[in-house]
């Protein structure tokens, strides 16, 4: 069963403290699809969730000329950039298939390019007004309820 929580975030800090509430429940094998424009937060918000899985949150980058990042805390957590893929044929021979069903979590950047892959989180951050973010998060439902909770 799915269910969906909606975060707001007034600040980059905000931002990050949502990825890391997200990251502090996430298990092996986990996909994170994120969603939004240009500059509404994706990265920041892999920061946090970098941060809820033991890994200094300065690591973390944009990955866009690189395609995949890994870092390693309690477990590996691969940041997946496709803001470059412009359709399938750009997809085919990256390996993806190894990040996303690999021994860590997957965080997808600009995941829309990812065509019907099985999300286990959703998340859509959209622009609330000049200073503030609306995160939406939508996942497990017993997950979302933990969330909930912290």
């Amino acid at each position: 069963m799915r269910r969906s929580i909606a975060l707001k975030a007034l600040d980059e800090r905000d931002t990050v403290d949502a990825g890391e509430r997200l990251g502090t429940v996430l298990v092996k094998g986990d996909t994170v699809c994120l969603h939004g424009d240009l500059g509404a937060g994706k990265t920041t918000f892999v920061k946090g969730i970098a941060r809820g899985l033991g890994i200094d949150e300065r690591e973390i980058t944009s990955a866009s000329f690189v395609i995949v990042a890994e870092h390693y805390g309690r477990m590996p957590l691969y940041h997946i950039d496709l803001y470059r893929v412009v359709d399938d044929a750009d997809l085919a021979g990256l390996g993806l298939e190894e990040y996303l069903d690999g021994d860590g979590v997957a965080v997808v950047e600009w995941a829309e390019r990812l065509g019907g892959w099985d999300c286990t989180f959703r998340v859509r951050i959209r622009f609330m007004d000049d200073a503030g973010r609306e995160i939406l998060i939508d996942g497990d439902a017993e997950r979302i309820g933990r969330l909930e909770e912290r």
